[in-house]
């Protein structure tokens, strides 16, 4: 761990320059520790689910104050990268817990919610290892030709196909990934991506736009070539907004609608 002085009430010397010179770093003190915080969940120090060490133990580590190591906890935790439990400590976020399964899911059902529908049933139609197209290099910022897997799904609902997903995920993090794993795992996607590839998405982006199916998209949602359908493309990203996950995803919405809740 580099050596850190501070040089004023919220600032940071990182002495990392070489030749025995301090470069100085004019971002605020919390912040820093907070990238140092970051970096730590990064490598893997505390695994999703965790408990990191407490805001005193913290400090007694990058030789700061409480406060200081409080706000960057406050900030990560805002960022749904730590959850606090109250009288327990705060702990790795993890898309197995209850309050963070349905952040990355927004087609909510017209009738009822998202709990009392349930879990959705999954069909793959495809699970394979490829060399990556142009267009999905780029989004994952690999260089064409790199491995990747591609993984066509089925999701639906009470029987009835509601989604139809082309996935994406760089081959080197996701070696030896099957369709029995995506099909079988009983938690989130995401869950299953943390606990057998210790790849962890923490963002994303999507863009949505109004579409019609080809032939074939419709005959696999088993609807009419005139249904109009919601096209949802996420890139999701890990840790240093690295690319992980690129997702194409066709959504019925005759059952279910889009909701995104903004603040």
């Amino acid at each position: 761990m580099p050596t850190l002085h501070n040089t004023a009430p919220d600032t940071l010397t990182n002495n990392t320059g070489g030749a025995g010179v301090s470069t100085p770093a004019f971002s605020p003190l919390y912040q820093q520790i907070k990238g140092l915080i970051l970096q730590s969940l990064e490598a893997g120090e505390w695994r999703p689910g965790e408990l990191i060490p407490s805001e005193m133990e913290l400090a007694a580590r990058f030789k700061v104050s409480q406060g200081t190591v409080r706000k960057a906890i406050d900030e990560l935790a805002a960022e749904n990268l730590v959850m606090r439990r109250q009288g327990k400590g705060t702990f790795v976020a993890t898309h197995a817990a209850q309050q963070v399964q349905y952040r990355f899911l927004k087609l909510h059902p017209d009738a009822g919610d998202l709990q009392r529908e349930g879990r959705a049933e999954r069909h793959i139609l495809e699970c394979r290892r490829l060399r990556a197209p142009a267009e999905v290099a780029r989004a994952l910022a690999l260089r064409t030709g790199d491995a990747v897997m591609h993984v066509r799904r089925i999701l639906s609902f009470a029987g009835i196909p509601t989604i139809l997903e082309d996935i994406w995920l760089p081959g080197h993090a996701f070696k030896g990934l099957t369709a029995e794993q995506m099909s079988s795992y009983q938690g989130p996607t995401y869950a299953m991506f943390e606990l057998d590839y210790g790849v962890r998405m923490v963002r994303a982006d999507e863009k949505i736009r109004a579409v019609l199916p080809d032939a074939e998209q419709a005959q696999v949602l088993n609807i009419p070539s005139t249904t109009p359908l919601l096209s949802v493309e996420r890139t999701a990203f890990t840790y240093n907004d690295v690319p992980m996950e690129l997702r194409r995803g066709l959504y019925r919405t005759d059952t279910h609608h889009y909701r995104n809740a903004l603040n």
